[in-house]
């Protein structure tokens, strides 16, 4: 299935669902959806960040690394058979 045929079919039930709202709530989701279209590529790229965080540090990679490296406890205990 192409990703048009994929579009087409989830419009189509999306618009099945929608059909019997009430005008009021057809204008406040094309008013959502028309803002969906208008966000600029700032705004995505902040919503992204967001969403999965970002590591912020004024420590330089090496030294976050030498103290993640020096923070470990290794009590690694082999059983026996």
């Amino acid at each position: 299935m192409k990703t048009t045929d994929i579009d087409t079919l989830l419009i189509e039930n999306y618009l099945g669902l929608i059909k019997n709202l009430s005008p009021n709530a057809k204008r406040n989701l094309i008013k959502k959806l028309t803002k969906t279209l208008t966000l600029n590529f700032s705004d995505k790229e902040k919503s992204v960040k967001d969403a999965f965080g970002a590591w912020e540090s004024k420590k330089s990679a090496d030294e976050i690394i030498v103290e993640l490296r020096n923070s470990r406890n290794l009590n690694r205990i082999v059983e026996q058979f």
